[in-house]
C-alpha cells in the first residue's frame, strides 16, 4: 500500500469519526432525559457505525475481491451484533441499579430505614459499579441519620407534650386554690385571713419559682445560658447551699454530713453551679425519709473535682434511674407539693434535668445510683476550665454547716 493511499484511507475514517461523534453528541443532547439504557446503546452504535465506515473506506481504496468484501461484512456484522449485546446488558444492569437507587430514595422520603443485609448478618455486596455502591451506601447511612433525628424529635416531643401536662397540672393546682381563698376574703367568709394570705403568698411563690425554672431550663436546652470561667472553692460553694436549705431540713427532720477536701478548687461559673447544687440538695430534702441524714462530700477522683451526694431516699428502682434527668418526669405523676415546701421549689420535675445542663455545659457529667438505703448523687467537673472570661478567684468562706436534707427522689425539682 502506497502512502498516498494510506493517508486517504485515514482521512476518509477522520472525516466518518468527527461527523458520526458529532452526531451522536447531537443525539446524546437531545435523549439527555432518556433512559441511561438508550445512551449506552447509542454510544456502542456510534462506535460501530465508525468502524464499518472506516472498514468500508478502506476497502474502496484497497479494491480487494468481492468475496473478501463479503467476509469482512459477514466479521463486523457478528462484531456489531455482540458489541449492541453486550451494550444492553451493561445499559440494563446500569438501569436496574439507578432504578433501586430511586426506590431507596423514595423509602428514606417516606420515613423508612435502608438496611442491607446478606443471610447470615452479613452484609451484601452491591452488584453495581463502584459509585453507585457508594451512593447506595451514602443513601443508607443517611437513612439511618434521619431515623435517629426522628426518634429524637418524637422523644423531644413526647418530653414536651409530657411537660405541657405536667405544668399545667402544677398550675391549675395553686391557681384554683388562690381563687377560693381570694373568693373567701372577698366574701368575707375567710375565718383566719392572715392565714389566707400567707398560702396565698406561698403558692404565689411556687409558680414564680416555676416559671424560673422554665427560663433557666429554655436557655439551656436552647444552648443560650452563658457561663463565665471563676476560680471557686467548691467547699465553700456546697457549705452555702446547706446553709440556705438548713432551715427547711430542720421542718423535716433531716442531717446534714458535709465533708472532704477543705479545699477543692474548680473553674466554673459560680451562680449556674451553685443552682445545680442547691437542686441536687433540695430534691434530697424532698424525698428523704424524716429522721434521716445526709452525707455531702467534695474531693478529686481521676483528676476531676466531685460533689457527691448520699441520702436515704430508699433507693430508685434501677428501671426508673434512666429517666431521672429527663425533663419533667417524675415518678408520681400527681406530685402534690407539701404545704412545708410550697415556695422552695417548682414541682415542675425539671430541676433534674437543670443539674444535667447545667453539668453538661460546664463539660462535665452527673451519675447516680443506689447504695445502702437510698442513691448517691455525683456531680464531676473537668479539672480544666471552659471557654469564657476569667474572673477572681472567690474569698474562702467557712466550711460545711447546716442541717440540710438532701434526697434525690424519684424525679426532679427544681
Amino acid at each position: 500500500m502506497e502512502g498516498s493511499e494510506l493517508w486517504t484511507i485515514l482521512a476518509w475514517v477522520l472525516f466518518w469519526a468527527v461527523l458520526i461523534g458529532a452526531a451522536t453528541l447531537l443525539l446524546l443532547r437531545l435523549l439527555r432525559g432518556a433512559s441511561v439504557l438508550a445512551q449506552i446503546c447509542l454510544v456502542v452504535v456510534a462506535t460501530v457505525a465508525v468502524l464499518v465506515a472506516g472498514m468500508v473506506s478502506a476497502f474502496n481504496a484497497m479494491f480487494i475481491s468481492a468475496r473478501d468484501l463479503e467476509v469482512m461484512w459477514y466479521i463486523l456484522a457478528m462484531a456489531s451484533a455482540v458489541a449492541v449485546a453486550l451494550a444492553l446488558v451493561l445499559g440494563a444492569g446500569v438501569s436496574r441499579n439507578a432504578a433501586r437507587l430511586v426506590d431507596a430514595a423514595r423509602r428514606i422520603g417516606r420515613g423508612e430505614t435502608l438496611e442491607h443485609s446478606a443471610p447470615g448478618g452479613k452484609r451484601a455486596a452491591p452488584a453495581m459499579t463502584s459509585e453507585l455502591a457508594e451512593l447506595a451506601q451514602e443513601l443508607e447511612a443517611s437513612s439511618r441519620s434521619l431515623a435517629e433525628s426522628r426518634d429524637r424529635e418524637a422523644a423531644i416531643e413526647t418530653a414536651r407534650r409530657e411537660l405541657v401536662s405536667w405544668i399545667s397540672h402544677d398550675l391549675r393546682t395553686p391557681l384554683a386554690s388562690m381563687r377560693a381563698m381570694a373568693e373567701a376574703l372577698e366574701d368575707g367568709m375567710a375565718s383566719d385571713v392572715p392565714g389566707y394570705y400567707r398560702k396565698i403568698i406561698g403558692q404565689t411563690e411556687q409558680m414564680t419559682a416555676m416559671v424560673n425554672d422554665l427560663l433557666e431550663l429554655s436557655k439551656i436546652q436552647a444552648g443560650t445560658l452563658h457561663l463565665r470561667a471563676e476560680a471557686l472553692d467548691l467547699y465553700d460553694l456546697v457549705s452555702d447551699a446547706l446553709s440556705d436549705l438548713a432551715p427547711l431540713a430542720a421542718k423535716r427532720g433531716i442531717r446534714l454530713d458535709g465533708g472532704g477536701d477543705r479545699e477543692c478548687m474548680a473553674v466554673a461559673d459560680g451562680p449556674s453551679l451553685a443552682r445545680a447544687v442547691r437542686n441536687i440538695l433540695l430534691n434530697a430534702i424532698i424525698y428523704s425519709r424524716p429522721e434521716t441524714d445526709v452525707h455531702v462530700s467534695v474531693g478529686r477522683e481521676n483528676g476531676s473535682a466531685v460533689i457527691a451526694v448520699q441520702d436515704h431516699c430508699g433507693g430508685i428502682r434501677e428501671e426508673d434511674l434512666p429517666r431521672l434527668f429527663e425533663t419533667g418526669w417524675q415518678k408520681d405523676p400527681s406530685r402534690g407539693a407539701q404545704e412545708s415546701l410550697q415556695g422552695s421549689y417548682s414541682g415542675a420535675g425539671i430541676g433534674l434535668s437543670m443539674v444535667a445542663g447545667i453539668v453538661k455545659a460546664h463539660g462535665g457529667s452527673v451519675t447516680v445510683g443506689n447504695v445502702d438505703g437510698g442513691c448517691r448523687f455525683a456531680l464531676k467537673l473537668p479539672a480544666g476550665s471552659f471557654p469564657g472570661p476569667s474572673l477572681p478567684t472567690a474569698s474562702p468562706k467557712p466550711g460545711l454547716q447546716g442541717s440540710t436534707e438532701t434526697n434525690k427522689g424519684l424525679g426532679g425539682t427544681s
